[in-house]
This record gives structure tokens, sequence and C-alpha cells, in this order.
């Protein structure tokens, strides 16, 4: 089984992910971590010198390529799904999406500090964070299999998700 968490930003797929993983003893691969490790640059180095098309494109091959896995639990890229190629990949390949869904204004909290997300690295960031969050929104809800309310502790989350994940197997 392939369990892919998406959402935007901040909502707490690699966090979530990494506990999940622990109590199923299954594999936890953070897509962006796997990017970076595969092309030797950071994401923000990927979108400075190649742009973030070709990092678009880097994010379908990952996808391609961790969906041959089994027992795995991936957190995708804040954009993965905006792309329907990498949805179909991720179905194809026996991916269940899981949508971390956390309100607006808990992700405005959680980032508002960060240096590390390229597409956040502007003046008007709480701006910038609606209008992307706007965007990709109802792409998350088509994407996904299943909906996860997210505002949670992600150990309270990740316990809940093992335990119906468990019962599903």
């Amino acid at each position: 089984m392939k369990i892919v968490l998406c959402g935007f930003m901040g909502c707490g797929k690699s966090s979530i992910g990494r506990r999940l993983a622990g109590l199923l003893n299954w594999e936890f691969i953070d897509m962006d971590a796997f990017i970076e490790q595969q092309e030797g640059m950071t994401v923000s180095e990927i979108f400075a010198q190649k742009g973030e098309g070709e990092f678009r494109k880097m994010e379908t091959e990952a996808v391609k390529a961790l969906m041959i896995k089994e027992n795995v639990i991936v957190a995708s890229g804040g954009g993965t799904v905006m792309n329907p190629v990498n949805v179909e990949e991720i179905h194809k390949g026996g991916g269940v999406i899981y949508f971390l869904d956390v309100p607006l204004a808990a992700l405005q909290e959680r980032l508002k500090n960060d240096k590390r997300r390229p597409l956040l690295q502007k003046p008007n960031r709480r701006e910038v964070i609606a209008e992307l969050f706007g965007k990709r929104y109802d792409k998350y809800l088509n994407a996904a299999d299943v909906k996860v309310d997210a505002g949670a502790p992600a150990v309270w989350l990740a316990k809940l998700l093992a335990q119906k994940i468990k019962e599903e197997i």
C-alpha cells in the first residue's frame, strides 16, 4: 500500500508522515527531500537555477519512481497534485491520496517565519499564502481519496490515521 499525503505548505505532511510511517513500520519519503537528493541541490536552488517549471518536471519523475515502492508514506510537495498527471500516476501506481486539510488562518500562522519555501519569500507573505491557498484548495479536494481535518496535533493525528489504515489493510 502507498499513502500520499497532500495539502498546502505547512499542513503537516512531513511531521505527520514521519510519525505515521513509524507507527505502521513503513518507509517514509519526503518528496522534496527525495528530489533534492536526486538533484544534489535544495528545492530553493532548483527554483533559482532551473525554474519552477523544471522543478515540476522533476516532481512528476519523483512520483513515478515512488509509486513503485510498497508500504510507503510519501509527503508530497505542496504543488504536486496541482498537476493532473501526478494524480493519475499516483492512482495508477496504487497510491491513496490523503488531503491534510488545515484552515487558512492556521497555515498563515505556521508559515509566518518560513525561510525555506521559495514561493513564500516575499514581503506580502500572508497575501501570497491566501492567493495560493485559494488556487490550490479545490485541486487538493478533487485529487484526494480521503480528506482529513488536520488541525489537530501531529502526534494525535498520526495515531488516528495509523488505526484507520490498519483497519483497511
